[in-house]
């Protein structure tokens, strides 16, 4: 029987991986201590969303660890060795303004723990998938150096802009801004790659927009069209911080996301990388997401406009999925933003 390790296995993307390979007969070992809670509150714990994922898999077992702890996670690498056929890790520090505030914690968590699950994948399953969630934010600012033409609810790059149909993996990293934690993702991002490459492990870095889904616990620091939904339904003032609310990014809903692992799965390379989002398919500003929402539910929304911008937020970001695509032709996708939007809704 197939074993599939996950990290941050109660939140977004980790429950819905526990979920989709306990379907596909996998034994699923889960690893996550709810540092969500720690680093936003009790309104981002995932309590909720673990407790669920235990009573529906039986094939589903949890351990309360962090991935800083070597000693607790080399137990498990140690208890079932190459019977690990896929690693998906997705446990990270993925705040910008809770990165700025505690750099070392973030480094630590997102840096150190993913080189800690590399290391005991090389030396205990090394024919094991490594998948890594990675994030657009390795582009820095960079981004935002592109020629934009702004428009009535969003920024947007002329047709004939090289970039249009969105930002492709050769992007450069350098000679830009980050934020705390995009430098931290990099490391972890350029860590994974170079394990794949110079030792042959069989790794993947998808460097994601805003991935999103029902089971996202979106907060004020992190999740946006999670929280902006929860936000606006309880009739609650929203924030719109920066560029007046036009800013764009892709959203790609988390069961699109965890099909791309299964197809990478069945077919790994060494030390790939993909951008991963909703792409020119499913995109928004933050107008154009409260314009939807408000069409959905005949809820008037107030908005605090704030002018100055997060560090490291962009304009603009559309994630180029033709590389992806050209290497796993059996993907599709099958939400866009309002069908997102819409089951969002629906859970509430």
């Amino acid at each position: 029987m197939s074993l599939a390790l996950i990290t941050g296995s109660t939140g977004l993307v980790g429950s819905e991986a526990v979920n989709f390979f306990c379907d596909k007969g996998f034994d699923v070992i889960g690893i996550d201590n709810n540092l969500r809670k720690y680093f936003f509150g009790s309104n981002a714990s995932t309590t909720i969303i673990k407790n669920s994922i235990i009573k529906k898999n039986k094939k589903y077992l949890h351990h309360n660890l962090d991935i800083r702890n070597t000693t607790g996670i080399e137990k498990i690498f140690k208890k079932y060795k190459k019977k690990i056929s896929i690693i998906i890790h997705c446990a990270a520090q993925p705040s910008h303004d809770y990165g700025k505030n505690f750099p070392k914690l973030d480094f630590d968590v997102n840096a150190f723990g993913t080189l800690n699950l590399l290391e005991l994948t090389k030396k205990y399953c090394s024919d094991a998938v490594f998948i890594f969630m990675s994030t657009n934010k390795v582009y820095g600012d960079n981004p935002n150096k592109l020629k934009f033409v702004e428009k009535k609810d969003r920024w947007e790059l002329s047709k004939k802009n090289p970039f249009y149909n969105g930002i492709t993996e050769n992007f450069s990293i350098d000679e830009c801004t980050h934020s705390f934690f995009g430098v931290s993702k990099t490391y972890a991002d350029l860590i994974v790659q170079e394990y794949g490459k110079n030792m042959g492990l069989k790794t993947v870095c998808f460097r994601a927009g805003c991935i999103t889904g029902p089971n996202h616990q979106g907060v004020p620091l992190h999740g946006f069209l999670s929280y902006l939904v929860k936000n606006c339904y309880e009739k609650k003032e929203y924030d719109v911080i920066g560029y007046k609310g036009k800013q764009v990014r892709d959203n790609l809903h988390s069961l699109d996301l965890i099909n791309c692992f299964w197809e990478y799965y069945k077919k790994p390379k060494s030390g790939k990388i993909y951008n991963m989002g909703g792409g020119r398919y499913s995109n928004c500003s933050i107008i154009e997401a409260i314009n939807i929402f408000q069409k959905l539910t005949n809820i008037e929304i107030k908005k605090n406009i704030i002018k100055k911008p997060r560090v490291g937020d962009h304009i603009w970001y559309i994630s180029s999925l033709k590389r992806f695509k050209k290497d796993y032709t059996k993907w599709k996708q099958k939400y866009d933003t309002k069908k997102i939007i819409d089951e969002l809704l629906s859970c509430l």
